[in-house]
């Protein structure tokens, strides 16, 4: 029995070791950045000297992704020129852009956390130990944010520039309570990422609400910091950019609201129809035409205006198919509408004798816009199998 004691100690002893090991991992997580770059040479010398340091003198464990769309700036020339092994250049030649760059920097990088950033020096690297010390603290994502109380922005920010981030903040409302929910700054874990890499399709520039959402990072963490203007080349954000920020928001929708979403969408276009049509009777009656007809072609100007848009946002998955059955299969379900519409208004005045006649009707029309949703989205606009792709088309 001498060697009982020893042999009882032994395992306890290398579970403390391992436990020991795997709190020190997850205390001090391996980092891979990701930047996606196209132009940004002049930009890049600071930014690495300054994540250098936080190597050398933070002791991050810590690895560069540099995502570049093919700058041919001297972006390679200067990369493959510092011959740092912790910063990897990814050169790319297909599917440019900064959303889906980002994408391929999640899935090659092989850090425990993984922080987006820009490159043009308007994102502080030394705020990148505070994202990961908020992560580390059992937040789900760690953003950094000009809005909250220390955080900041260029003095010689212009009015327009201001409202554009304001009102892009306010359409994200629907997603995360987040105050700068349009920040390029952020950190996630990797194993979030890589369950939700199936369902990753952003549009344009704001990657960050993408991950939000599609990772379901509820517990969201700000951290403040001064949002630089860059130093040197030219900025991304065009009208094109922002038009692409209006159909992102609108793919989330889709793709956490569902039928929801499509709901919502049926009722704008149809508010936009009720427009087109008073305004169509309003001008065939100021040229003398006659009521019945101008009440019969603003309905028909209406419906077609009203399948246009739908076929084209409430139901885009679906447009690909046949745009004469379709339309024929419109007008039968706006009929149906119409009849149940009408027969429910009659009903409720019937059963109830001193309801006043506009609630009766707007019943109806509840009761008909409902029925015109149901058809059109599971007859007229269905699909056999929609992927996520084919319904987050825009």
């Amino acid at each position: 029995m001498p060697f009982g004691p020893n042999r009882d100690k032994e395992p306890t002893t290398r579970q403390g070791d391992q436990h020991e090991r795997d709190s020190q991992i997850k205390a001090v997580p391996s980092v891979s950045v990701v930047i996606p770059t196209y132009r940004e040479a002049e930009n890049l010398p600071s930014l690495i000297a300054r994540l250098k340091e936080l190597r050398t003198v933070g002791g991050m464990d810590l690895e560069l992704l540099i995502m570049d769309d093919d700058s041919r700036d001297g972006t390679r020339e200067f990369i493959e020129g510092l011959g740092e092994e912790w910063v990897r250049l990814f050169i790319r030649t297909s599917e440019r852009g900064l959303g889906p760059a980002v994408c391929d920097g999640l899935k090659s990088a092989h850090g425990d956390v993984i922080v987006v950033m820009d490159a043009d020096l308007s994102h502080p690297p030394e705020c990148i130990p505070a994202l990961v010390e908020a992560l580390g603290a059992g937040h789900d994502f760690a953003l950094g944010s000009r809005y909250v109380e220390g955080g900041s922005t260029a003095k010689d920010w212009g009015f327009f520039r201001r409202l554009n981030s304001r009102v892009a903040t306010l359409l994200a409302k629907p997603f995360t309570d987040a105050k700068d929910p349009m920040s390029g700054f952020f950190a996630l874990r990797r194993s979030a990422c890589e369950q939700a890499a199936h369902c990753l399709n952003p549009i344009g520039y704001k990657i960050g609400l993408e991950l939000i959402v599609k990772c379901e990072c509820e517990r969201v963490k700000e951290i403040p910091f001064h949002f630089c203007d860059r130093k040197a080349g030219e900025s991304k954000l065009t009208l094109a950019e922002q038009a692409r920020y209006v159909r992102h928001i609108r793919r989330l929708f889709i793709y956490k609201y569902g039928a929801w979403a499509n709901l919502a969408q049926f009722l704008a276009v149809g508010a936009l129809g009720v427009i087109v049509n008073l305004a169509t009777l309003t001008l065939l009656m100021d040229f003398g035409l006659g009521i019945k007809f101008s009440i019969a072609a603003a309905i028909a100007v209406s419906m077609a205006f009203n399948f246009v848009l739908n076929r084209r946002f409430t139901f885009s998955h679906a447009r690909n198919g046949s745009v004469t059955k379709q339309f024929f299969g419109y007008i039968g379900a706006c009929s149906l509408g119409a009849l149940l519409n009408y027969f429910v208004a009659c009903g409720l005045s019937r059963q109830f004798p001193s309801l006043c006649p506009q609630l009766a009707a707007a019943g109806g029309i509840i009761a008909g816009v409902g029925a015109n949703f149901l058809f059109n989205q599971f007859a007229v606009f269905k699909t056999e199998k929609a992927t996520e792709e084919e319904r987050a088309v825009v």
